[in-house]
């Protein structure tokens, strides 16, 4: 049974990509968040699988002068994962600690500089983001643990 205190994290986490997300689109008007039709034609104008919808937040687009996501030939967007942390990181993204998906982690591998993980520190003292592709990613990385989500 679900505790109450998971879902406080619940919204507290979805604040925090919210929050995010309008960080991300006043510092620089090429991110845009797609609707849900939006990121399904990416994903098909992609030929990949529709299981991807969930796998990136934002997308970013090579001119700040499109008004249409879908007006953009999909070569040209980057679709983007968000890690947000509201700590207090000075050289973002050194101590981020985040989940991630099989689904992320299979994408960007699949489309290589074209997806990229965005970390995102919201501390009033180190308020700032970083792209990663996975190649960069992966230098970066620590320590990788798999854990399972299971519904029963």
């Amino acid at each position: 049974m679900a505790l109450q205190g998971s879902y406080i994290g619940t919204i507290k986490n979805n604040l925090t990509e919210k929050s995010a997300i309008d960080f991300l689109l006043a510092t620089d008007n090429r991110f845009r968040r797609p609707n849900v039709f939006e990121r399904k034609e990416i994903l098909r104008n992609l030929n990949l699988p529709l299981t991807y919808t969930r796998a990136f937040d934002i997308v970013y687009l090579p001119n700040p002068e499109v008004t249409n996501i879908l007006d953009v030939s999909v070569s040209e967007i980057t679709l983007i994962e968000l890690k947000t942390t509201q700590k207090k990181l000075i050289n973002n993204p050194d101590g981020f600690f985040f989940g991630a998906t099989e689904n992320e982690f299979s994408l960007a591998q699949t489309l290589g500089i074209r997806y990229m993980f965005c970390f995102i520190s919201l501390h009033a003292e180190s308020a700032k983001y970083i792209c990663l592709t996975l190649d960069e990613l992966e230098t970066r990385i620590k320590r990788k643990r798999i854990q399972y989500q299971i519904n029963i």
